[in-house]
């Protein structure tokens, strides 16, 4: 049934009259008339009869005023909740993220969003390329990604992209390394090394791919590892070197940025088109957002790299 039926045909009920409705809704007696004629023909009984000059409910039409005020007020309950969503962050939010920027946000994030009780955030890691991100989309409201800082931006017609820092990558060398002594290290200086690279397709990987194509060293992966703690443990036990994003490295390796170059990813929020209209949205996007300034600005306070400039 037509809720808009319905409201007329409570108005009408509530007032008596035909032309007392009309004044409530602010239209014509003529236009309630039909709501009413409309009503009875979509319910299939007569729900109101002449009474004198006006008109009064049937039995039936009584008994379809008692449900439509629960109707209705249903429906205002609904309407009430709703707004509390658009006013307030509640709700559920899905959240992913891929491993190395959990490491990195997501112990701050969640304090940040625990002062919010009505939000629910589900988190899943997710280990992702750059051409899995709009399938993601279609199970989480925020995907969180990475990308090689010199690849193509994500598409702008269907997905909102939400910039939250550039992170250097760095090469992360063994202690007692020959380069160990050097504050920068020209690739060319590591053509020979055995490198241990994450799989193909990967933004790390991507990253040093375009490094190979900008300077003609190709550096040789002898192994392919996506955890990066089990890329520096190789590392720091001497079985080869690796390009590691700096703000998680570990000090078991040598931190130290490429010569002459720029090397570095794009950590971004990837969400559907509209989205960040939910409150909910707009609430975990802020402390995602909070949280990546504070990780920059604690690694750029400690490591004098990025307070000179040298951001890879």
């Amino acid at each position: 049934m037509d809720i808009g039926r319905l409201r007329v045909l409570r108005e009408f009920a509530d007032r008596g009259s035909v032309t007392s409705a009309a004044r409530a809704l602010h239209c014509t007696p003529s236009a309630v008339s039909q709501q009413l004629r409309a009503l009875q023909a979509e319910v299939g009984l007569a729900l109101t009869e002449p009474a004198g000059r006006g008109l009064r409910l049937t039995d039936a039409g009584r008994a379809l005023v008692a449900r439509a005020d629960e109707v209705l007020a249903a429906l205002g309950r609904a309407e009430a909740e709703l707004d509390t969503y658009r006013s307030e962050p509640r709700g559920r939010v899905r959240l992913a993220i891929f491993p190395s920027a959990a490491l990195m946000l997501l112990p701050g994030l969640l304090h940040r969003l625990a002062e919010f009780p009505a939000l629910d955030v589900e988190v899943r890691d997710v280990d992702m390329t750059p051409p899995e991100v709009p399938s993601l989309i279609a199970d989480f409201d925020i995907v969180v990604t990475h990308r090689d800082e010199q690849a193509d931006p994500f598409p702008a017609d269907r997905l909102g992209v939400v910039h939250l820092l550039r992170e250097p990558l760095d090469v992360a060398l063994p202690p007692g390394h020959r380069l160990a002594g050097q504050d920068r290290v020209e690739l060319t200086a590591l053509a020979g090394e055995s490198w241990i690279g994450v799989n193909v397709g990967f933004p790390v990987d991507d990253v040093l791919r375009s490094l190979a194509v900008r300077t003609g060293v190709r550096p040789r992966p002898v192994h392919r590892v996506n955890d990066f703690r089990v890329i520096e443990a190789l590392v720091a036990a001497g079985h080869g070197i690796a390009l590691l994003p700096r703000y998680t490295m570990s000090p078991a390796v040598l931190s130290r940025p490429l010569a002459g170059l720029r090397a570095a990813r794009h950590i971004e929020a990837v969400m559907r088109t509209g989205a960040a209209a939910r409150p909910a949205v707009t609430t975990v996007l802020e402390a995602l957002h909070a949280e990546s300034a504070s990780r920059t600005a604690q690694v750029r306070e400690a490591d004098p790299r990025e307070v000179s400039g040298g951001s890879g």
